[in-house]
């Protein structure tokens, strides 16, 4: 293995020398395309918000640009291969700022963001920007105000769809923000969001489809890497992005239900590599001090945090709206699986968030109702197989149910093990109570499903 480092450059002038160790491994991201224009579909994303008569902040475009290097590193360096535990990995980013002492005085609120999220050894460090680059969002002299009032983060998953419904039902004028992804993601974004223009066709509400990419095989010799906790950094970048040209103080809600914010691990084996941390109160708390640190006029907030997802289904302020456009939703970890069988809306049916977007729907629609595909149709036909995928998700819901039958009170600890909730003490038994509610709807589910080692 190798520590690696990653340095960010402004086209092919650009050849500062930055220092290496003898156990680093360098690799170059040139961020400029051609001339001026940045490359990596930053560039793009800048072009889609002027379009919107939105200009960000010079300090959000270094904040795109740290996101983008971010993504390319989680992304593109393997974990087994560049790591001495399988998992975490040691990695140096240079990146070229247009502040390099304002940056300087955040970087241990972003170090110790980045730590937390993807559970690495991040290093970070900046330079000056190269002086023709000084200034990239270039705002016109006379710039009319934009005529978006709210700012939500759209994934295409079923909060995030319960989130905008209940921006427009309040007469609000939201700009969304999505990260296109692999095919049925971006699909899910794309048809959700049609059906919501047509819906709501009165309201100018739009959309930044922002597409941040890396070219397999980005570090020499190195694989890339399956898991994507640092794409969180770079859909919360977006959205600050973005949120710098309202003009105004903004607020970038970020919907998800307090089960999965909190993700307390279902068993002791979850605590690493599968327990993820993209929306956990201390992950958006470091965001808010990081903004705070950036002089940003702005905030990350989760309006659902001490909601499960099935009251957020249920108090979604249209429901028939929502019963129509659920299943064009994506919420399963792996498409893929279904896509292989042909179905069109591809969900597994058996993975964590597939299993918790089942349950919330029967809570608050009722059995049957959900007219979603799943490949694994019916949990309770046959006993499922706790040493492949089928069974070893549903079997650790079961331990964690189990579990807090048995001790009710467990769940004001458990709510502590992903990570620290200090920033939201006076929140506790909100938190506890959401744990235990959001168990109680999987648990409803599963009951009657049998699992078995094959």
């Amino acid at each position: 293995m190798n520590r690696q480092l990653i340095i960010g450059r402004y086209g092919p002038d650009d050849q500062i020398v930055i220092p290496k160790s003898s156990d680093e491994q360098a690799t170059d991201i040139d961020l400029v395309a051609a001339n001026q224009y940045l490359n990596h579909g930053i560039g793009g994303a800048l072009t889609d918000l002027k379009i919107l008569n939105i200009f960000p902040s010079e300090v959000s475009v270094d904040l795109l640009v740290v996101a983008a290097l971010v993504y390319a590193a989680d992304t593109r360096i393997s974990r087994a291969e560049q790591s001495q535990d399988s998992w975490t990995r040691e990695i140096r980013l240079v990146v070229p700022v247009s502040n390099p002492v304002l940056w300087q005085s955040a970087n241990e609120t972003l170090e110790r963001a980045l730590n937390f999220l993807t559970g690495d050894l991040w290093k970070i460090e900046f330079r000056l920007r190269p002086e023709r680059f000084n200034n990239i969002a270039n705002p016109p002299d006379t710039l009319l105000p934009p005529v978006f009032n709210d700012l939500s983060l759209f994934s295409g998953g079923l909060d995030s769809l319960v989130g905008v419904i209940d921006l427009l039902e309040d007469g609000k004028t939201p700009l969304l923000i999505s990260h296109a992804s692999e095919g049925a993601t971006s699909t899910a974004q794309y048809q959700l969001f049609g059906q919501l223009k047509k819906h709501y066709n009165q309201i100018p509400f739009e959309r930044l489809r922002a597409w941040i990419s890396f070219q397999n095989g980005l570090v020499s010799n190195v694989g890339s890497e399956s898991t994507t906790r640092g794409r969180s950094f770079l859909f919360f970048a977006l959205g600050v992005f973005a949120g710098t040209g309202l003009g105004t103080n903004f607020t970038l809600k970020v919907p998800e239900n307090g089960l999965i914010a909190l993700n307390v691990p279902l068993d002791p084996l979850r605590l690493g590599s599968n327990s993820t941390r993209t929306t956990h109160p201390f992950y958006i708390a470091r965001w808010n001090d990081l903004l705070n640190a950036l002089g940003i006029n702005g905030e990350i907030v989760n309006p659902y945090w001490n909601k499960t997802k099935g009251d957020m289904v249920a108090s979604c302020k249209n429901d028939l709206l929502l019963r129509k456009l659920a299943s064009d939703s994506l919420s399963c970890s792996s498409p893929a699986k279904a896509r292989w069988k042909g179905h069109s809306n591809e969900h597994c049916g058996y993975c964590l968030p597939c299993l918790i977007r089942r349950a919330s729907l029967d809570s608050a629609w009722g059995a049957g109702v959900d007219t979603t595909i799943y490949t694994q149709a019916d949990l309770k036909a046959n006993p499922l197989d706790t040493k492949n995928s089928t069974g070893v998700q549903i079997r650790s819901f079961q331990y964690a149910i189990e579990r807090l039958r048995k001790n009710p009170n467990i769940s004001k600890l458990l709510i502590h093990k992903p990570g620290p909730l200090s920033d939201v003490f006076h929140q506790l038994d909100d938190l506890a109570n959401v744990y235990s509610r959001g168990l109680g709807e999987v648990a409803a589910l599963l009951d009657g499903v049998k699992t078995e080692p094959s």
